[in-house]
C-alpha cells in the first residue's frame, strides 16, 4: 500500500510525458497538412500549395514558441516535431524535383541527410543506446533555410524570375545541409563508440 503513491507519481510523470497539449496538436496539425500539401503541388496548384505550405510553416514556429512559453516540452513532442519537420521538408523537395521545378540533386542531398538521421537513430534502437533528442542549432538553421527555399520556390515555381537569387540559395542551403548531416554523422558515432566502450568495461 505504502508504494501506490509513488506509482501514481510514476503514470502521472508518464503520461505527462506523452501528453497531447497545443504543441503536440499543432504538431500533429502539421503531418495531417503534408498530404494535403501534395496533393495540390502535384496537381499544379500553386497558389494551394503556397497556402498550405504556409500553414505548416507556421505551425512548426508556433509550436515550439508555446511549449517553450508554457513549459509544455513532452517526450512526444521530441520526437513528433522532427518527424513532421522532415516529413514536410522532404515531401516538398521530392515533388519539387518530381515537377522540375528544383533540381534533382537539391532534393536527393535534402532527402539523404534525414535518412541519415533516422538511419543513426534505428542504430541506436537496435543497440539499445539511450539518447535525447535535441536538434543541434545547426540544425534548426538548416530546417529554417531547408523551409525557406521550399516557400520562396513555391511563391513562383517558373524559372523566369529570382532565377540567380533561387540558385545561390539552393546551393546555400546544400551547403548547410550537407555541414549538418556532417555533423550529426559525428555526433552519432561518437555517442555509439562510447556505447559500445561502456559495454566493454562492464
Amino acid at each position: 500500500m505504502s508504494r501506490k503513491p509513488e506509482n501514481d507519481n510514476a503514470a502521472n510523470q508518464r503520461s505527462a510525458a506523452f501528453a497531447i497539449n497545443i504543441p503536440n496538436s499543432l504538431t500533429l496539425l502539421r503531418i495531417l497538412l503534408t498530404p494535403l500539401f501534395v496533393i495540390f503541388l502535384l496537381n499544379h496548384q500553386y497558389a494551394y500549395a503556397l497556402a498550405v505550405f504556409a500553414a505548416a510553416g507556421i505551425t512548426d514556429g508556433l509550436d515550439g514558441a508555446i511549449a517553450r512559453y508554457r513549459n509544455q516540452r513532452t517526450v512526444l513532442g521530441a520526437f513528433l516535431d522532427p518527424i513532421a519537420d522532415k516529413l514536410l521538408i522532404a515531401s516538398a523537395f521530392a515533388c519539387l524535383a518530381f515537377l522540375e521545378i528544383v533540381p534533382s540533386w537539391l532534393a536527393v542531398i535534402v532527402i539523404s541527410r534525414d535518412v541519415l538521421i533516422f538511419l543513426g537513430v534505428a542504430i541506436f534502437g537496435i543497440f539499445h543506446i539511450d539518447f535525447t533528442v535535441r536538434p543541434a542549432m545547426i540544425s534548426k538553421f538548416t530546417t529554417c533555410l531547408q523551409l525557406f527555399t521550399a516557400f520562396l520556390v513555391l511563391i513562383d515555381p517558373t524559372h523566369d524570375t529570382m532565377f540567380t537569387a533561387k540558385y545561390i540559395l539552393f546551393w546555400v542551403t546544400v551547403c548547410l545541409t550537407i555541414l549538418s548531416g556532417l555533423h550529426y554523422l559525428y555526433l552519432g558515432v561518437s555517442i555509439l563508440q562510447n556505447a559500445l566502450e561502456e559495454e566493454e568495461e562492464k
